[in-house]
């Protein structure tokens, strides 16, 4: 079913405003029309041979290009497809030194920061600092007003839906908000802001005009 035209516009005015509050904090941004886009770019992107790191984003996994990277010689190093445990560990360390880092953000506000929640610290620590570039892909739907409402949105949706997706058994899972748990398996541990881009670290922010991830 086609968007409604109104809803693209107004899709695509956010897009625009977010893009240029991001480029103005240090990053590289742009604004992509759909998924079918961004795969395109991100492909683009991507070199030959290149040692490729997989943050766990349901946004990028959307995307479904690790086949046809593998063809083109890309190293993959995505934890959750590792054979054991002490493989998933050895793909966390490479993410943080590989040729690119795709991963998505949790929210990404207007003024152009990135917000991001994590368990390990592997996705969030690859993010600042470590590969030669980093990639994120985020939906419109990440996109809010400020920080406080980039806490609300992990609180009240990326957090419980992650927590779901991964069959953690945290309270959460059953209220379907955050409960500030102290759980063993809490994937909530870390909190970041990317006030500006690190000055040591590449990142791009693909961001699309629709709806993806959580």
């Amino acid at each position: 079913m086609e968007m409604d035209k109104n809803l693209r516009l107004h899709m695509e005015i956010v897009g625009a405003q977010t893009v240029e509050a991001l480029e103005k904090n240090g990053f590289l941004a742009e604004f992509l029309p759909d998924r079918n886009a961004a795969r395109e770019r991100l492909l683009a992107l991507i070199p030959d041979g290149a040692g490729v790191g997989f943050g766990g984003s349901m946004t990028v996994k959307a995307l479904d290009i690790q086949a046809e990277l593998t063809g083109r010689g890309c190293a993959i190093y995505d934890h959750h497809l590792a054979k054991d445990p002490a493989e998933a560990d050895d793909f966390r360390l490479k993410q943080q030194t590989c040729d690119l880092f795709l991963c998505s953000s949790n929210a990404i506000t207007r003024d152009g920061k990135l917000y991001n929640v994590d368990g390990a610290g592997n996705r969030v620590a690859a993010m600042i600092y470590g590969p030669k570039e980093v990639v994120i892909v985020a939906g419109i739907n990440k996109v809010v007003a400020d920080l406080t409402e980039a806490e609300e949105r992990v609180c009240a949706i990326a957090g419980p839906v992650n927590n779901i997706r991964l069959n953690t058994g945290n309270p959460c899972t059953k209220t379907g908000e955050c409960m500030n748990c102290s759980s063993a398996g809490s994937i909530c541990n870390i909190a970041t802001i990317l006030h500006r881009c690190p000055s040591r670290t590449k990142i791009r922010v693909l961001l699309v005009g629709e709806s993806m991830g959580f």
